[in-house]
């Protein structure tokens, strides 16, 4: 028999009231650590005051959120049918003739919608609030802010000045990486109060160790005409390491923005594996939130023909864990070009999703 709209309806609102209460009480937990850590953190900063921490804090609040998603599926669909299987409703449930994936329907379809949701909502909001949480941590906790911006155009390099009054802002069509050699180089040079005092047209430019070192460049100055020159130096405090840590990282991108910003680090010469690896994993998130309900439904299967329910409920939060913890070293083989981007993004989607379909097809049919 088809499962009717009550059941479908009971169940369906016992899971969201579980999933509410649990993804509450993470994200509570979790902010407060954070909290903590950047009150810990901002103690010794004089400029960094408890009103700019607690901003700080709530910025991260949607980052937060969004990694508590997956655990709060998994923790509210095991007390949505651990509540259902003490009540005796599941076994009353399918003594009527619904099978597991009858009622499993609901919860199902519930945790989908609320993946699509976190992909195509929570995260460019999280994106927008962590990329400002980055550039306030910037400003009062490391003492340095973003040096690079990639856009359609090019990338955009900013470095202080050697005698700290001004700055210089670098431009470069492409960039080859390995040998941090820029093409087609534009630079800008400000004095005091961001006055212009020059530019500086080059075909490219190396980082060498203290400077820069253009190739066949034009200096411009306001006041006298431009001189060719072979070769030109710009000193500048700019390591590759500097570089790479100023990099846009991949949370501080949108999903909707992630297709074309993948896109133009190919055309500019970055290698875009991390950004790649984050699109397919919001791509992948649905289907893992899907594969947690199979797998706290199978827990709930168990205790009615086997009991033992703290030691079953124990097993669903190792295996919550252990799906983070699959994650994690999946998607640093990933970055470490250990394994293809494709696969490390959908390998714990994957993994959950044929373990939920083999225990429930076993429990229910074996």
């Amino acid at each position: 028999m088809l499962s009717s709209p009550t059941i479908s309806g009971y169940i369906l609102r016992q899971y969201l009231i579980w999933f509410a209460i649990m993804f509450a009480t993470i994200l509570t937990v979790i902010g407060l650590i954070d909290a903590v850590e950047l009150l810990r953190r901002g103690s010794g900063k004089p400029d960094a005051t408890a009103s700019i921490i607690t901003g700080m804090a709530l910025l991260r609040a949607p980052f937060l959120a969004q990694k508590a998603v997956p655990f709060a599926v998994m923790f509210g669909g095991i007390l949505t049918f651990l509540k259902m299987t003490r009540n005796h409703e599941l076994l009353v449930v399918r003594a009527a003739g619904v099978s597991v994936w009858q009622f499993l329907a609901p919860p199902l379809a519930a945790s989908v919608l609320i993946g699509v949701i976190s992909v195509t909502v929570l995260n460019p909001l999280s994106a927008v609030m962590l990329s400002q949480f980055e550039e306030l941590e910037g400003r009062y906790f490391t003492g340095q802010s973003s040096l690079l911006a990639v856009s359609s155009e090019g990338i955009w390099l900013r470095q202080t000045s050697v005698d700290g009054e001004g700055q210089t802002v670098v431009h470069a069509a492409r960039v080859q990486p390995d040998e941090l050699q820029l093409k087609e180089v534009i630079v800008f040079e400000f004095g005091k109060d961001d006055q212009f005092i020059g530019r500086v047209d080059a075909q490219s430019a190396y980082l060498r160790d203290g400077h820069w070192e253009l190739s066949g460049a034009w200096l411009t100055r306001p006041t006298r005409a431009g001189v060719f020159v072979e070769r030109h130096e710009l000193p500048t405090d700019l390591t590759p390491d500097k570089i790479q840590e100023s990099f846009a990282s991949p949370e501080t991108v949108a999903f909707w923005n992630l297709p074309r910003f993948i896109r133009v680090l190919e055309e500019t010469g970055f290698s875009p594996v991390a950004h790649r690896l984050q699109f397919h994993a919001l791509l992948a998130e649905p289907i893992l939130l899907a594969a947690m309900i199979m797998i706290a439904a199978t827990f709930s299967l168990r205790l009615t023909r086997r009991g033992g329910i703290l030691l079953l409920v124990g097993a669903g939060v190792l295996v919550s864990f252990f799906v983070f913890l699959l994650t994690n070293v999946v998607q640093a083989l990933g970055l470490g070009a250990s394994v293809p981007v494709i696969l490390a993004a959908w390998t714990p989607a994957g993994v959950c999703l044929m373990a939920g379909l083999t225990m429930l097809l076993h429990l229910e049919d074996g």
